[in-house]
């Protein structure tokens, strides 16, 4: 039976919880619940895992800090006893329009931390990853504050929808594999 790793990005904590920055747990949340799938804690994260169509699906969110994140990326892959090629990170995108989703099988940190702690930690640029377009709507010297706020009205409209189609995508990644998951929802 193959396994898989999703990771979601993003901070613990209940301030952290609705803020753009956290869409990675809310994506692997929404997969707990469609696939009924608790979450324990267990070390360096927030662990569950699901069956589906013959594939193990192991959720992690890391429980270290957005910026230390590759220390449980890494702890859990060896565990697990996962390739990297079977591991998609999901991780908020500013260069990207919001609720956008974009997998794809390489890429560098553009700036987020969380993606500069796994490439560290693991010596290479090379996973798979979705990113959800968070927008860059913000002034000058605000991206941190714009980052980690909440998202607003407009936003939540659609909001809801767009992590439904990610976590759909998601286990479309563990049936499909990467290159037709990418066709297929790269385009929605």
């Amino acid at each position: 039976m193959s396994k898989y790793l999703i990771v979601g990005l993003g901070n613990i904590g209940e301030e952290y919880a609705e803020t753009r920055h956290n869409i990675g747990f809310k994506i692997i949340d929404q997969l707990a619940a469609q696939h009924q799938c608790k979450f324990n804690s267990s070390r360096l994260a927030d662990r569950a895992e699901f069956k589906y169509k013959g594939r193990t699906l192991i959720l992690i969110k890391p429980s270290t800090y957005m910026n230390l994140s590759g220390k449980a990326v890494n702890y859990w892959l060896q565990t697990e006893g996962i390739e990297l090629q079977n591991m998609l990170v999901l991780v908020d995108e500013l260069a990207l329009p919001f609720g956008k989703i974009r997998i794809g099988p390489k890429g560098s940190d553009g700036g987020h931390n969380g993606l500069k702690s796994i490439q560290e930690t693991i010596n290479t640029t090379v996973y798979p990853r979705l990113r959800f377009g968070i927008a860059a709507e913000f002034g000058k010297g605000q991206q941190v504050d714009y980052v980690l706020g909440k998202w607003n009205e407009e936003e939540l409209k659609t909001l809801d929808a767009r992590i439904k189609l990610a976590a759909e995508a998601v286990t479309a990644f563990s049936f499909i594999g990467l290159e037709r998951c990418m066709n297929q929802y790269n385009t929605k």
